[in-house]
């Protein structure tokens, strides 16, 4: 199927697979009480499938993410990932899981003086001892194995050049390259292509997707465009005020005139309209 900027949607390779997150009756307050992010959310996903979580900015999807991978801990509720409570492990083993769980975020978390290279290449370093200096201090497996990461996003004849050189999408392809270097079993993506323009954030997405139905990772990545959700995911999650409001797969009688329509009646006087469409067409 083709989508944004002639893009192909990865085929979900999803048939029979076993559960590697399961969230269930997850409550999350702030404030002592009085915020309420999230609000008894209880989903599961197979190994393999491309998720992606949908809403409003306040809807809660970003302290979901958080949660999958320790960086929250759970006012009530439970959260396994890849077998494990994750609420209940703390220290190496917490430490452990998270190098597994590849996390890509908006503002791309790279070092900007550092080559794209050894941004990279920092991506290995929960399958090392001891902390490195410089791409040389890496053995020369692992730095081969970042060029081949940088060739697969697009940015090979970049790899000894400073992050903070790159243009927006390219620093997120560095990104991406460097928690594919993980060699994760989950990637979250937390709107990991909200400040890129349109153009860009689908090709972005074409490189995330790609690699991870290459590698068989599993994806939740948070996404507030409707086009590029509909264009690249295999089932849809809606948040509204930290409740899911929409579980559904795509193709399956959804449509992206179907999606709007939820996204119009959680905001049903265009306040928040430019979140979530990309042009004068989608609300049409």
């Amino acid at each position: 199927m083709t989508d944004v900027e002639g893009a192909t949607r990865p085929i979900d390779i999803n048939t029979v697979a076993s559960t590697v997150v399961e969230v269930q009756g997850l409550v999350k307050t702030f404030d002592n009480g009085r915020v309420r992010a999230l609000d008894d959310v209880s989903f599961s996903v197979p190994e393999g499938q491309l998720c992606v979580i949908i809403g409003l900015s306040g809807s809660g999807k970003s302290t979901l993410l958080r949660h999958l991978n320790g960086l929250h801990e759970p006012t009530a509720g439970s959260v396994t990932v890849l077998g494990q409570r994750v609420d209940q492990l703390k220290g190496a083993e917490l430490r452990a899981l998270r190098t597994k769980v590849g996390f890509v975020f908006q503002q791309f978390n790279i070092v900007g003086r550092l080559s794209c290279l050894e941004n990279v290449l920092s991506g290995a370093l929960g399958r090392l001892r001891g902390p490195r200096m410089g791409a040389l201090s890496y053995p020369k497996n692992l730095r081969q194995e970042a060029l081949a990461q940088l060739e697969r996003v697009g940015l090979g004849d970049r790899a000894f050049q400073r992050t903070d050189t790159l243009s927006g999408g390219q620093q997120q392809r560095v990104a991406i390259a460097r928690t594919l270097m993980q060699k994760p079993k989950i990637v979250l993506a937390d709107e990991p292509v909200a400040s890129l323009d349109p153009e860009i954030s689908g090709q972005v997405m074409d490189v995330l997707f790609q690699a991870c139905v290459e590698d068989q990772i599993t994806v939740l990545c948070s996404l507030h465009q409707v086009d590029l959700a509909m264009g690249w995911a295999s089932r849809l999650i809606g948040l509204q005020d930290g409740k899911v409001v929409l579980d559904s797969p795509v193709g399956e009688g959804l449509t992206q005139e179907r999606v709007m329509e939820v996204y119009q009646r959680l905001d049903p006087e265009g306040r928040k309209v430019s979140e979530y469409a990309t042009s004068v067409l989608d609300l049409t």
